[in-house]
């Protein structure tokens, strides 16, 4: 299996969603999107912050329809590594860019303030739009 690696480094584990998890993670992508651009205007960090949870939780979904889930450890980074697995290699920039957003929310939240461009957040604003969406038709 692709994910034994995952699974040996104890990494990620195999488990089956509660029924309404999927569905309510990407209820929550949805709002987390939603939310990114109702304070666009207001806070940049913030805005980025939101809107690469809404990628998170997407990619949280995805992972439960495999029957997986990461351990909480270093949880987004494993996540993004599932996902380099688990996705065609046309996906492979666009999970890089998301795994990069990681690092940049990460700086903007617990070390710098205004770390985050306009430039920025209106590409991670519209990767994730399309992502969640993308996602969604993978596992609904």
């Amino acid at each position: 299996m692709k994910y034994d690696d995952l699974i040996k480094e104890n990494k990620i584990k195999q488990e089956k969603a509660r029924p309404g998890e999927i569905e309510d993670l990407f209820s929550l992508a949805e709002r987390d999107l939603k939310t990114a651009e109702f304070i666009v205007t207001q806070n940049w960090d913030w805005a980025f912050a939101v809107a690469y949870n809404s990628v998170l939780q997407a990619c949280r979904a995805y992972m439960l329809s495999g029957g997986f889930r990461s351990r909480s450890v270093e949880a987004h980074k494993i996540t993004f590594e599932f996902m380099r697995l688990a996705l065609n290699k046309e996906y492979l920039d666009l999970i890089n860019y998301f795994d990069r957003c990681r690092v940049k929310r990460h700086k903007a939240i617990y070390e710098s303030k205004s770390a985050i461009t306009e430039t920025e957040l209106r590409r991670l604003l519209s990767e994730a739009k399309l992502f969640v969406v993308k996602l969604k038709e993978l596992c609904l």
